[in-house]
């Protein structure tokens, strides 16, 4: 049933676990392979595959166990655990490859098409040339009349609004939106610089705020409760802007117990505090004036946590509190060695150098920081596998000779293009504005995964000018195929809604980009106005399995030190 023969035991479970369909518990029956927890944990509850041998009347089942402690000889390969903590997967890795693909062709237009890219997907799937980011993998599944039939979205990152400084915009609005988008597998970034600072005063209730970090704290606690798909917790990235008078209660939170514990938080830097920091000067602690009676109204009408746009129309602030701007860096640095958090996002210069710079402005990242978002903004992720395009061409004293197969890697970067941009309209949307939002700039997130691994295969030391060179030479290769493709597609299908030649073209990223690919923009347009980005795929990457050299180590000309000596495992 499995016929997962390219995974190692760790890549079948996190298959079975994650990304197969599942059967119903109803229909689990003696023999049936399992996905079994056999170690509780509210987070991070351990699973194991097993055979169910035998259901007893009270609801348990005993299993002989396949992985895992209890499969071996002492335990008699016997596991006792309750039915209702058991599932019952249902596909191999080839049925889910047919699955995704499947459904993602399903877009195409007409039949030919559909038919045509359903066997280019799988291909691309099935060689590990390309791999879906997890919502993909766990979602994608069409009717026989290619009806979307589940309820998860396709979509790993969502960014939503900064809350609104009331407690209805933080709980009726933000907490409800967060929770809908977990529930249904989004991760989920917001900025909390729109909501007053601690100890600031609340004329409707005549108290002081309890601060921004605070409200953090509950988006952290409500993230704990929630399983997405019985395989996953929620995932949340809160961040602040180095002007906001909580920014320093909010560096250290990580390091307190019981404020942010289930949540990234990183700090918004901006080019000001940058030259204050790098000239050694004083740096402003300051928000809204809202106690201001000429600007109150305005405040509660117009404030949405950007202090540069709220200075420029002439609005006052407060400065609360005047500190070095080193005091804040080395904070951020003490906290970040102390407790890896928190992490810094240059986000001024992030929105100078996005190409949707023009109509869209970036306000935050996702829980892992790979995708900076607007307002409602949200990204489908897939990946380039880079380890399946270093081709065998032989053997020598050291082991298997590979090279890299170009031509294979560019033809992969343009499929995934058509695939991500497919996806868009494939997904359900759960909010009207995630999906007004995303069909007007149609934004993707390309990346790639196993860059150590092809190393290795092609006998490239890490870090050497070789590699440097080479990796340069990877990345431009697929940036360039990927926006050239996207531009094939606004010819094909039409370029994204909110697209202008000319203002898109003076992008910081653009400005970048080799004549070809520029003249190629202007002349069709493109489809998407993002196309790469590079996330963690920390559990893709371990499903698919990874290549260990088990020697002493690569010389500095790449060669390995011991040769003959050297196993490669995949």
């Amino acid at each position: 049933m499995n016929q997962s023969v390219n995974f190692d035991t760790l890549g079948r479970i996190i298959f079975l676990d994650r990304y197969s369909i599942k059967e119903k518990k109803d229909d689990i029956e003696t023999g049936d392979l399992v996905i079994v927890i056999t170690k509780e944990d509210r987070k991070y509850p351990k699973k194991d595959l097993g055979v169910i041998k035998k259901m007893l009347d009270d609801g348990r089942v005993v299993l002989h166990m396949v992985t895992g402690i209890y499969a071996d000889q002492e335990n008699n390969f016997e596991f006792t655990q309750e039915l209702r903590k058991c599932d019952k997967p249902i596909e191999s890795i080839d049925d889910a490859h047919r699955r995704v693909a499947k459904a993602v062709a399903s877009m195409e237009k007409t039949d030919e098409k559909k038919s045509q890219y359903l066997e280019e997907f799988f291909e691309q799937l099935n060689k590990k040339y390309i791999q879906p980011a997890g919502r993909i993998m766990t979602g994608a599944n069409v009717d026989g009349k290619d009806h979307y039939t589940g309820n998860l979205t396709l979509f790993n990152c969502y960014v939503i609004p900064n809350p609104a400084d009331s407690r209805r915009g933080i709980i009726q609005d933000t907490l409800y939106q967060m929770v809908e988008i977990m529930s249904r597998g989004g991760g989920v970034g917001m900025s909390l610089s729109a909501l007053r600072p601690h100890y600031a005063y609340v004329k409707g209730v005549h108290g002081k705020s309890s601060g921004s970090v605070s409200w953090g704290g509950l988006f952290s606690y409500t993230t704990a409760l929630i399983e997405q798909g019985g395989s996953r917790r929620g995932a949340l990235m809160l961040m602040q802007w180095d002007w906001h008078p909580d920014v320093l209660e909010f560096i250290e939170s990580k390091t307190q117990v019981g404020m942010i514990e289930n949540a990234n938080i990183s700090v918004m830097i901006s080019d000001d505090f940058m030259t204050a920091l790098k000239h050694d000067q004083y740096w402003n602690l300051e928000f809204p004036d809202y106690e201001n009676p000429t600007y109150s109204e305005i405040y509660h009408q117009t404030w949405a946590g950007d202090l540069q746009a709220w200075k420029k129309m002439g609005y006052p602030t407060k400065v609360y509190k005047t500190i070095k701007a080193r005091e804040l860096w080395n904070k951020i640095i003490a906290s970040a060695h102390k407790s890896a958090e928190p992490g810094i996002v240059f986000m001024e210069r992030y929105n100078k150098l996005s190409n949707s710079y023009y109509f869209n402005k970036i306000i935050a990242t996702n829980p892992c920081g790979e995708q900076g978002l607007p307002g409602w903004g949200v990204c489908n992720l897939g990946h380039l596998y880079l380890a399946s395009f270093a081709e065998n061409i032989g053997e020598d004293a050291t082991g298997p000779v590979y090279k890299m197969n170009w031509d294979a890697l560019k033809k992969s970067a343009r499929l995934l293009t058509r695939f991500l941009d497919n996806v868009i309209d494939l997904t359900p949307y759960h909010f009207k504005e995630n999906e007004d939002n995303q069909k007007s700039e149609r934004r993707v997130g390309g990346g790639t995964l196993g860059l150590g691994e092809l190393l290795i295969k092609l006998r490239m030391r890490y870090g050497s000018d070789e590699s440097l060179e080479f990796i340069d030479k990877i990345y431009s290769a697929i940036t360039q195929e990927m926006y050239k493709a996207s531009a094939d597609l606004a010819q094909e299908k039409g370029a994204f809604p909110k697209f202008e030649a000319d203002k898109f073209l003076e992008s910081g990223f653009m400005k970048t980009m080799p004549d070809e690919v520029r003249k190629a923009i202007r002349e069709k347009g493109i489809r998407n106005v993002t196309l790469t980005t590079q996330a963690p795929t920390g559990t893709v990457g371990s499903m698919l399995g990874r290549i260990f050299c088990l020697c002493h180590g690569l010389k500095s000309d790449g060669s390995h030190q011991s040769p003959g000596s050297c196993t490669m495992l995949d």
